[in-house]
């Protein structure tokens, strides 16, 4: 009888709870939403539902991402829609590319006070194991000297080698205490 109670008390509980948690996930959404929507009015761009998605899927993880990964991550999205996006957020400056030397441009967001000029300029890793690449936001480009008559337009700093979690898994491999 007592675990009959139990179960009973568990599903009314569960039933009573559930609309609740649907709700509060319902309100981070929304939030979300807010956020992501004045990130691209803040750079004048009109949102619309795929370039929220796609400013979404590049914010969710710490490095920066592909035209193939976009697609991959967003099947609903072809990719002319996601190329065309990704070409005016670079052109708002929303975004930088990164040539990390992989064969294919990586994108990630810029901060809100970025202009991406040479200033704004950071370095990033590219991880040879995994083939991801990193913004090192906090490590800015070195200050290169350049000739007498030349001009800088851009700085494209990769530095390579494995990230903690290749590096680590490596380690673990060969037997070696992190």
């Amino acid at each position: 009888m007592a675990v009959c109670l139990f179960f009973l008390n568990f599903v009314l509980l569960k039933d009573c709870t559930e609309p609740f948690e649907r709700n509060r996930t319902k309100q981070r959404m929304m939030a979300d939403n807010d956020y992501f929507t004045q990130q691209l009015i803040h750079r004048e761009i009109r949102p619309t539902t795929a370039r929220l998605q796609i400013l979404r899927q590049m914010t969710r993880g710490d490095e920066a991402v592909s035209l193939p990964d976009l697609e991959r991550y967003l099947p609903n999205l072809d990719k002319s829609t996601i190329s065309r996006t990704l070409s005016l957020f670079l052109l708002h400056r929303l975004i930088h590319a990164i040539d990390d030397g992989s064969g294919a441009l990586k994108y990630a967001v810029c901060s809100d006070d970025c202009d991406c000029t040479i200033e704004d300029e950071h370095t990033h890793f590219f991880c040879t194991e995994c083939h991801r690449t990193f913004c090192l936001k906090h490590l800015h480009v070195p200050v290169v000297p350049l000739p007498e008559g030349f001009q800088l337009d851009s700085v494209n700093y990769v530095l390579k080698g494995r990230c903690p979690q290749c590096e680590y898994s490596l380690k673990g491999v060969k037997g070696i205490n992190p």
